[in-house]
């Protein structure tokens, strides 16, 4: 096959109108429309800002992608929308008034469990709207790495691979978030002894077990990178260990 078959698309800075624009902000996340965008635009240009630093602007947080292609298309239209502001162009939208925009649902977080225990329902939802809000996900992340250093430093040197590692963070991550959510006086700081022995306490609810011996499963039976059986049994037990110290390190129990 010649190179020239196997070269990328090139970038080509061209607005391809509102409707197109407004598709490829709504796949990157981005709460703006193209007419918020023209506005932007021409209020940087009046204050002699580049388009390096209003673009950023458009998005909370990083912009997300399906695919390289939607990301180089977003950015050829807000390049070549750009420039025809620069121009001094006028950018026509849509004829008429443009419908507005429908407003995302509002997630809302699962009924907590406290004082009791999580049942399956709860872990349930509680792991669906982990994966739907990106705010909450973000704000619980930034809780699990602020109070739970000790832990990850544990984990850091427990030599793992890093999909070992990965897969025994996201799950400590989830199981400290689930808690967050269901647990109303919040949790404690972890040991990060507590990696390095078998829990003398209780172990942690049957619904949070199942939901890590679900997991595993699913890392061990991953396509592309499947954990061996001997790291398998180890990030189980790292898991385990760390479940059962979440689970002690509830407040207020």
């Amino acid at each position: 096959m010649s190179r020239s078959k196997n070269r990328a698309p090139d970038f080509v800075r061209q607005f391809e109108g509102a409707q197109t624009l407004d598709g490829l902000l709504e796949l990157s996340g981005s709460p703006c429309d193209t007419a918020d965008v023209l506005e932007r635009m021409r209020e940087a240009r009046a204050e002699g800002a580049d388009a390096s630093q209003v673009i950023p602007t458009l998005f909370d947080g990083e912009p997300r992608f399906q695919d390289p292609e939607l990301a180089r298309r977003l950015y050829q239209n807000l390049l070549g929308l750009w420039d025809l502001v620069l121009e001094g162009k006028a950018v026509r939208l849509e004829d008429g008034p443009r419908p507005p925009r429908p407003k995302k649902e509002r997630l809302q977080p699962p009924a907590p469990f406290h004082p009791d225990e999580p049942t399956g329902e709860f872990v349930e939802a509680a792991w669906r709207y982990l994966e739907d809000d990106d705010k909450a996900r973000t704000r619980l992340m930034h809780a699990f790495e602020n109070r739970q250093d000790g832990l990850l430093g544990a984990l850091d040197a427990a030599g793992l691979t890093d999909e070992g590692y990965g897969v025994a963070r996201h799950l400590l991550f989830e199981l400290h978030a689930m808690l967050e959510l269901g647990w109303a006086p919040g949790l404690s700081a972890v040991d990060a002894r507590a990696l390095d022995r078998e829990p003398d306490a209780p172990p942690a609810p049957d619904a949070l077990q199942e939901y890590v011996t679900e997991a595993l499963f699913e890392a061990e039976q991953d396509e592309e990178h499947p954990l061996a059986p001997e790291e398998l049994a180890q990030v189980r037990t790292l898991v385990r260990r760390g479940l059962a110290a979440l689970w002690r390190a509830r407040k207020g129990r």
